[in-house]
């Protein structure tokens, strides 16, 4: 029986490992995004977060009122209100994109919109002295199955699964990759070296500075909340299915009275 468990876990610790490994003298930027849909919604939600090295610096999440680009870092915001403008309009433009992608893929897979889907995608780079970028790293992950990685070579994609497939084709076709490449070594790289003027005080202390959100145990929560949550689900089926078996033992049914159904287990 499958579970969505191992591909969440995986992506947990990935994501945890990109926000505190990065080469000696570099600083790492990182943006976790993730795109959620519920029958308890009437919109897609997305939450957007930007990481420099380990500390929280910027959030977005679609349900608050209203939805826009938030400083939260533990330094003092010295951004003009038009850099917060411009921002929240390139998140909003991107979560547009997310849902046409979202709609595609569900469509490929012959699935419902309103149910319980998700899409996830970590975009990183290290910056090195001078500003130069190094290990460049693009995931996308859609239900916790189906991904699309960008290769070492930095043009090309490997993907698995079907939806995922189709998406490669058309990264690949429009030059995806390069665009990703171009949009980091002008904003990413300067958004790195805004935070280092802007966060100097705290950066530049002896002992590590404490990010204004604790990543492990966020992290951790995360994991065991999920693998709880599998758990459940896991047991929940299984009783249901033992049930199923004792009382097919007693009564017979022909094969056209049963009915296949798809179901998609929620991506925490």
């Amino acid at each position: 029986m499958k579970t969505f468990i191992p591909e969440a876990l995986l992506l947990l610790l990935l994501a945890n490992l990109t926000l505190t490994r990065h080469p000696k003298g570099s600083h790492s930027l990182s943006y976790l995004q993730t795109l959620l849909t519920s029958p308890d919604f009437l919109e897609p939600q997305l939450i957007y977060a930007v990481y420099f090295n380990d500390i929280h610096i910027e959030r977005f999440n679609s349900r608050e009122e209203p939805p826009r680009l938030m400083h939260c870092a533990p330094w003092v915001d010295q951004q003009e209100p038009e850099y917060w403008d411009q921002r929240t309009e390139e998140v909003l433009k991107l979560m547009a994109t997310y849902k046409y992608i979202l709609k595609k893929m569900l469509h490929i897979y012959n699935l419902i919109e309103t149910g319980n889907h998700t899409i996830q995608i970590l975009m990183a780079c290290d910056v090195l002295p001078g500003g130069n970028l190094s290990h460049i790293q693009y995931e996308f992950v859609f239900n916790g199955h189906d991904y699309v990685v960008l290769n070492e070579d930095l043009r090309t994609w490997t993907a698995v699964g079907k939806a995922a497939e189709v998406l490669r084709q058309n990264w690949e076709a429009s030059g995806l990759a390069k665009s990703l490449k171009t949009y980091l070594q002008h904003k990413g790289v300067k958004l790195v070296l805004r935070q280092l003027v802007y966060g100097k005080e705290i950066l530049l202390r002896t002992e590590p500075p404490q990010p204004s959100v604790p990543i492990m145990p966020i992290v951790t929560g995360l994991v065991l909340g999920a693998v709880l949550m599998g758990a459940v689900v896991t047991f929940l089926i299984w009783k249901r299915r033992t049930k199923g078996k004792e009382r097919a033992g007693s009564e017979f049914k022909s094969p056209w009275e049963y009915q296949v159904q798809l179901r998609v287990c929620p991506v925490t």
